[in-house]
């Protein structure tokens, strides 16, 4: 423990830029090397002309889902309120396991049949969408959503960069936003997905590999825990949180059959028997990163007593702190790689999500229906768009970091509660109607908004809980009452 008048700012050597810099170059390679192909279709481009092995599935679904909320949020978190901090990433990791077994056979089974490549056109040919109103309702909630968090990515590497090196914090988004956009332009799905698998390496390599030899620094689990108990019981009492608050952390896992960028991982693969052995590894990653995260909180509270100890007395400052204090300035590097890989690997899969919404199902299926457009265009506009999404999330990074971090907020409860409810109604349930589909997407969006605005309700409960079952609420009892579509019970058969 130190005293409580010591404060460390987070500083670099040049062995720390050099591995840095050496991921950096390494990632952007991934994306020269997966562009030829990439460039063959759109179905290559968007979800690897579903040839992707099971260790890069499930690698990708777990990395893409996390983002820099884990390394940076889930720490800081452990570090403020103890072990409870585990109800946080509880929820998804059981939620996920399910998706890998059950949703996402039925998803892939089906997206092939149908050729869908896109979670909109999955919605389209499953309800018998002629005139195109639902596919434009899914996209316009995706770009909502989509966009602000891509710029929240971009911002969050601004200050990777501002914290790490120096650097003023408009040249760490430009930076960010430019890396990401290279090896995402040139690579697609295909680059996006190899680099997420490399980053989860190094996400598990951080998360592991620290908190180990920092308790061991300490002298041993034992003493961290008798240090711990010692300041309060809540830092070893997993259980010292209000019911309210652990239904809350537990309903985060309802966010991920919502949202499209781990959708599409399932969607990717080459065979759908190896979903359950993709489980099995995601299940092991997530825990690994999970259990690493709450760790490195609980280790760096017996560090760093008082909150006052971290720079700029912020929580999410906490694992590159505790990095450089325990690891060779190498490995640091290393630490300050994952950090960015998690904010990549969320980036660029919204990225490509965003895209495939525009080209697929905009351009393709509404405004050339009916016509033939060559693959080699799809992919060159693919890229134009992506290129353009960037340029938004930049204008909105740089001129609007309030509304992009409250977009953030919404972006996994708004999505999770709208697609969430009615894609798995969809597969499910085949009395499911495309009238029922619309009135969980609204109702799934509009309470989310609502929720949050009202204090009272937002205060007694994430916002994604009552979201996502009032979705589910809507989508079922408007099915009741309508008529599905003559063709839907046919598309229904096509999951099995």
């Amino acid at each position: 423990m130190m005293s409580e008048s010591t404060v460390i700012e987070v500083a670099l050597n040049p062995y720390s830029i050099a591995a840095f810099v050496a991921y950096l170059l390494f990632i952007v390679g991934i994306g020269l090397y997966a562009s030829k192909f990439s460039s063959k279709g759109i179905s290559e481009y968007f979800i690897g002309g579903r040839k992707m092995n099971r260790v890069v599935v499930a690698l990708s679904a777990v990395v893409s889902g996390r983002s820099a909320w884990l390394l940076l949020g889930v720490t800081g978190m452990a570090y403020a309120q103890g072990p409870s901090a585990i109800w946080a990433v509880l929820g998804y990791i059981i939620v996920e396991i399910f998706l890998f077994i059950y949703y996402a056979r039925r998803l892939r089974n089906f997206t092939e049949k149908r050729n869908c490549i896109t979670i909109p056109d999955f919605f389209a040919e499953r309800f018998g969408d002629h005139d195109g109103k639902l596919r434009i309702t899914i996209v316009s909630i995706f770009l909502i959503f989509m966009v602000g968090y891509i710029s929240a990515q971009f911002v969050a590497g601004g200050k990777a960069f501002s914290s790490g090196f120096g650097l003023e914090m408009n040249t760490g988004i430009l930076l960010t936003a430019f890396i990401v956009v290279v090896y995402t332009i040139l690579g697609g799905f295909y680059a996006v997905s190899l680099s997420d698998m490399i980053q989860a390496f190094f996400m598990i390599l951080a998360l592991v590999i620290l908190p180990i030899i920092a308790i061991s620094n300490l002298g041993g689990l034992g003493e961290l825990l008798r240090q711990l108990s010692l300041m309060d019981i809540m830092y070893v009492d997993p259980f010292a949180i209000s019911v309210g608050a652990a239904i809350g952390f537990l309903g985060i896992g309802l966010g991920s059959p919502g949202n499209p960028h781990i959708l599409a991982r399932y969607m990717s693969i080459d065979d759908s028997k190896q979903l359950k052995v993709a489980a099995v590894i995601g299940t092991l990653w997530n825990v690994m990163m999970a259990w690493g995260a709450v760790f490195i909180g609980l280790a760096g509270r017996a560090y760093f007593p008082d909150i006052s100890m971290l720079p700029g007395e912020d929580t999410e400052n906490l694992f590159p702190l505790l990095a450089q204090l325990h690891l060779h300035p190498l490995l640091f590097g290393v630490v300050l790689a994952s950090i960015f890989a998690a904010i990549m690997s969320t980036a660029d899969s919204q990225l490509l999500v965003a895209a495939s919404s525009v080209v697929r199902d905009v351009y393709e299926k509404i405004i050339k229906k009916g016509e033939k457009v060559s693959q080699k265009k799809l992919v060159l506009y693919s890229r134009a768009v992506v290129f353009l999404i960037v340029l938004i999330a930049l204008f909105f990074g740089f001129l609007a970091e309030d509304l992009v971090f409250w977009l953030v907020l919404f972006a996994w409860a708004g999505l999770g509660a709208s697609i969430g409810p009615t894609s798995i109604l969809a597969l499910y349930w085949k009395r499911t109607t495309r009238a029922g589909v619309f009135a969980g997407l609204i109702t799934g969006t509009s309470v989310t908004v609502i929720w949050f605005y009202i204090p009272f309700l937002s205060d007694l409960m994430y916002e994604l809980i009552p979201g996502f079952f009032a979705a589910l609420f809507a989508t079922w009892i408007v099915s009741l009452f309508t008529s599905p579509a003559p063709d839907t019970k046919k598309a229904f058969n096509d999951m099995f």
